[in-house]
């Protein structure tokens, strides 16, 4: 099974000061790099007076895409930590683009680390974030009176009904968790004497209500 991980829920913004100088950090989930691209440069259109537009991204699920820039602050000030935001709380398939407009007051290595890192988790605070779990996607078709008995077995957060369809039978489409796949299966076979079947259509990442 693989591993969980979180991303956005949309796109968020979030603005920070230090010492007069204004960070806004922008959020996004994105599907792929191409989009991670796409956002940092409608972020550059959208600020075309600010100082800095520094940017750090996780592309893909499995976090191995990964990329940052300082886009002109001192080597390893701005992108980098921004990068260990993400990397840290497993915020796989985001984009973060920090904007900085400078105050006047130089903030010193450090100071640069602790401002972009620390705007990247500030902006975090206020996003929408996705619990996204492994998941197996299943169809079960059946009658209506076998439909009204199955609903207590939905009632799950580890279930997320994706769509019910009411015609001369019933097709409910769900995703469940995969460790809780097998044993839904089986206690499902079990109540309903083997007349019904769970069809598994497919598996991915999934987000579940909480």
């Amino acid at each position: 099974m693989r591993q969980d991980y979180f991303t956005v829920s949309g796109e968020t913004e979030n603005t920070i000061v230090i010492e007069r100088s204004k960070f806004i950090c922008n959020l996004k989930g994105i599907a792929d790099e191409n989009e991670a691209k796409a956002f940092i440069e409608s972020i550059k259109k959208k600020h075309t007076l600010a100082n800095h537009y520094c940017y750090a991204y996780i592309a893909d699920e499995n976090g191995l895409n990964q990329k940052f820039s300082d886009a002109g602050e001192p080597q390893g000030t701005a992108g980098l930590p921004m990068l260990e935001v993400l990397k840290n709380k497993r915020m796989h398939k985001t984009v973060a683009v920090v904007t900085r407009y400078f105050g006047g007051i130089k903030l010193g290595t450090g100071g640069l680390t602790r401002a972009y890192g620390g705007s990247v988790s500030e902006g975090l605070k206020v996003a929408t974030v996705l619990n996204m779990s492994d998941a197996v996607y299943i169809k079960i078709n059946l009658d209506y009176e076998k439909y009204s008995k199955l609903v207590k077995f939905l009632n799950s957060t580890d279930i997320s009904i994706l769509s019910t369809d009411f015609n001369n039978d019933v097709v409910v489409n769900f995703a469940i968790k995969s460790n809780k796949a097998t044993d839904f299966i089986d206690k499902i076979t079990d109540s309903f004497n083997g007349k019904i079947e769970c069809i598994t259509v497919g598996n991915g990442y999934h987000a579940f209500k909480e």
